[in-house]
C-alpha cells in the first residue's frame, strides 16, 4: 500500500495584484486638458492675456485719435456696383444707337502746362488717350474704353477695374484704334497702319441702354514722384495735364448728332472747378483734327491709408505681452523642473509641445479677436468723425467681407506670434531671450523700414514674419492706378492670405525645430 504525501513549497509563488487606481492615460485629449489647466491656474497669465487685449485697444485707440484728413472729394464718384472711383476726362462724343463702330488714329500725346507754370510739364505714365463707349456722360456710369498710354502702351479697360493690355507702343508712333458695338459687347481693336487689326479685348459694360455715348477722350492723373534715402523719404504728386492730338476719325452705324465736348465730372463744389489751380480741359476741332487737353483719371480710387488697418494698428503693442507668455509657458517648467513631471506622465513630448501649441493658439485666438472687434468698434467711428468717410473712404461694415477677414486674421495672427514664441522659448530654454528674440523680430523691421530704401524695406516686410500684417489690409488695389506703396503706412506687396501664410510657414518650421530638439536632449 502506497501512501501520497503533499508537501507545501518553501516558495510560494506570488499571486497577481490588481490596483485599485485607475490606469493612467496620456492621450491627446488629457494633454490638452491638463495644458489648460495649467493656462488658467496660473493667475499671472491670465493678466497678461488680459493686459494684451486692453494694450492693442487702447493703442488702436491712440492711433485713430491721431489721425485726420479732410474727407471727400469733388472728383470722386462711385460707380455700379459700388467701388469709389475717379471718373473725370474730357469726351468728344456723339451718340450711337445699336452696333456701330468708331475708329481714330492718335497722332500724339505731350504733356501741357499744369498747376505750377514755373515746373516742366509733366507726362503721367497712366496718361490716356483714345475712344470710349459710354452709358451717359454721368461720372460712374458703365464704359469700355481702347487708349494709348505714355508708360503702359495699348491698353482696353472698362468698368474702373477691368484692364488688358494690347502692344507696348507709347507715344514715339501714332497708332490706330477701333471701338466697336456688338449688342451688348464692346471690343477694342488697334492697328499699325490703319488697315491690318488686332483685337486687344472685349467685355459687357454695366448699365449699356440701347443708346450710349462714343467718341475721343484725354485724362491725365496725378504724375507720382518719390525720392527716398536712409533718413527721409520725400512723395510729390503732381497733377499735370496732357494734350492727346487725333485724326482720321470715322464713326459706322447708327450715330447721331455732331461731335461735341464735354467734361464728365461731378459738379464741383469749389468755385474754382475739381482741380484748383488747373488750367480748364480744352478741345478744337481743325480741319479733321482733333486737339483734346485734360487732366484727371478713369480708375478706381485708392485711398492712402486703410481706416481698418489703421483701426487695429495696436495689434503690434498687444503682441508684445503675448509673446511674453508664449515664452513663459515653456521656459517656466524648464526653469522650475517642472518638465521632467510633464514628461514622466507623458513620455512623447512632440505631442506635449503640441498639446501647448493647441491650448495656446486657441486661447490667444479668441483674445486677439476679441481686441480686434473692440479696436474697430471704438475707432470706426472716431475715424470717420476725423475724415475718414465716403466718397474718399468706403464705409467699412461689420458684414463686408475683407473687414470680417481682417477682424478674424488679427485673431490668427496673434495666435501664431504667439505659437512662434512658444517654439523659441522651446529652443532657447531662457525667457529673457526668448522674449528678446520675439520682440525683437516682431518689433525691428517695424523700426527700420522707414529708414530703408525702398527695396530693402519690402523685401525686410516680404521675408519676416511681419508679412503676417497684411491680413490687415482691405484696400484693393489694381496695377492700372499708380501709388506710392510705402511699408511703412501699412501698405504691403503680398496678398493678405499670402502674408499670412508667410508667418504660418515661420510658425510651422520653429515648431518642427522645437520638437526635434525636445526629442534629441535628455532633458
Amino acid at each position: 500500500m502506497s501512501t501520497t504525501e503533499t508537501t507545501a513549497s518553501p516558495h510560494p509563488q506570488p499571486t497577481g495584484y490588481t490596483s485599485p487606481l485607475s490606469r493612467g492615460r496620456d492621450g491627446f485629449r488629457q494633454l490638452l486638458h491638463a495644458e489648460w489647466t495649467k493656462l488658467r491656474t496660473v493667475r499671472r497669465w491670465s493678466l497678461t492675456l488680459l493686459g494684451a487685449v486692453l494694450a492693442t485697444i487702447l493703442a488702436s485707440l491712440l492711433s485713430a485719435q491721431g489721425n485726420q484728413t479732410s474727407g471727400g472729394e469733388d472728383t470722386i464718384a462711385v460707380s455700379a456696383d459700388g467701388t469709389t472711383v475717379r471718373d473725370n476726362f474730357r469726351f468728344v462724343h456723339q451718340s450711337l444707337t445699336g452696333d456701330g463702330s468708331v475708329t481714330v488714329r492718335v497722332a500724339g500725346i505731350v504733356p501741357a502746362p499744369g498747376r505750377n507754370a514755373d515746373r516742366p510739364p509733366i507726362l503721367s505714365p497712366w496718361t490716356k488717350a483714345g475712344l470710349i463707349a459710354k452709358a451717359s456722360t454721368v461720372p460712374g456710369t458703365g464704359y469700355a474704353a481702347i487708349m494709348l498710354t505714355p508708360g503702359h502702351g495699348v491698353r482696353f479697360q472698362h468698368d474702373f477695374t477691368g484692364d488688358t493690355a494690347g502692344s507696348s507702343a507709347g507715344t514715339a508712333a501714332p497708332r490706330w484704334l477701333r471701338l466697336t458695338r456688338t449688342g451688348a459687347l464692346l471690343t477694342g481693336y488697334e492697328s499699325t497702319d490703319g488697315a491690318t487689326w488686332h483685337k486687344v479685348g472685349s467685355a459687357k459694360p454695366a448699365g449699356l441702354s440701347d443708346t450710349i455715348e462714343v467718341g475721343m477722350f484725354t485724362t491725365s492723373p496725378e504724375a507720382v514722384t518719390m525720392n527716398r534715402s536712409f533718413s527721409s523719404t520725400e512723395v510729390n504728386g503732381e497733377l499735370g495735364m496732357a494734350t492727346a492730338t487725333f485724326d482720321h476719325y470715322t464713326a459706322d452705324g447708327r450715330v447721331t448728332g455732331t461731335l461735341r465736348p464735354d467734361d464728365v465730372r461731378r459738379a464741383a463744389s469749389s468755385p474754382n472747378g475739381p482741380f484748383p489751380g488747373m488750367p480748364s480741359n480744352t478741345s478744337t476741332a481743325d480741319n479733321g483734327t482733333y486737339t483734346i487737353t485734360a487732366a484727371g483719371d478713369i480708375a478706381p480710387l485708392e485711398p492712402d491709408m486703410d481706416p481698418v488697418q489703421q483701426g487695429l494698428r495696436g495689434t503690434m503693442t498687444g503682441l508684445i505681452p503675448l509673446a511674453a507668455l508664449g515664452v513663459l509657458f515653456i521656459t517656466a517648467e524648464f526653469r522650475r523642473g517642472m518638465i521632467l513631471t510633464t514628461f514622466t506622465a507623458s513620455p512623447r513630448r512632440g505631442r506635449v509641445l503640441a498639446a501647448k501649441a493647441v491650448v495656446l493658439g486657441a486661447v490667444t485666438f479668441v483674445a486677439g479677436l476679441l481686441a480686434a472687434l473692440v479696436s474697430f468698434g471704438i475707432t470706426r467711428g472716431i475715424l470717420r468723425g476725423n475724415g475718414f468717410k465716403p466718397p474718399m473712404f468706403p464705409e467699412a461694415r461689420w458684414s463686408d467681407g475683407s473687414v470680417l477677414r481682417a477682424l478674424v486674421g488679427t485673431g490668427v495672427l496673434m495666435a501664431l506670434v504667439t505659437v512662434c514664441a512658444l517654439a523659441v522659448g522651446t529652443l532657447l530654454r531662457n525667457t529673457a531671450a526668448g522674449i528678446a528674440v520675439v520682440v525683437v523680430v516682431m518689433v525691428l523691421p517695424q523700426i527700420l523700414i522707414s529708414g530703408l530704401p525702398l527695396g530693402a524695406a519690402r523685401f525686410l516686410v516680404q521675408s519676416t514674419p511681419m508679412a503676417g500684417f497684411s491680413i490687415q489690409n482691405t484696400t484693393h488695389r489694381v496695377p492700372q492706378v499708380d501709388n506710392v506703396c510705402l511699408p511703412e503706412e501699412g501698405c504691403y506687396t503680398y496678398g493678405p492670405y499670402a502674408g499670412l501664410g508667410v508667418l504660418a510657414a515661420y510658425t510651422a518650421v520653429l515648431l518642427a525645430l522645437a520638437v526635434w530638439q525636445l526629442r534629441r536632449r535628455k532633458v
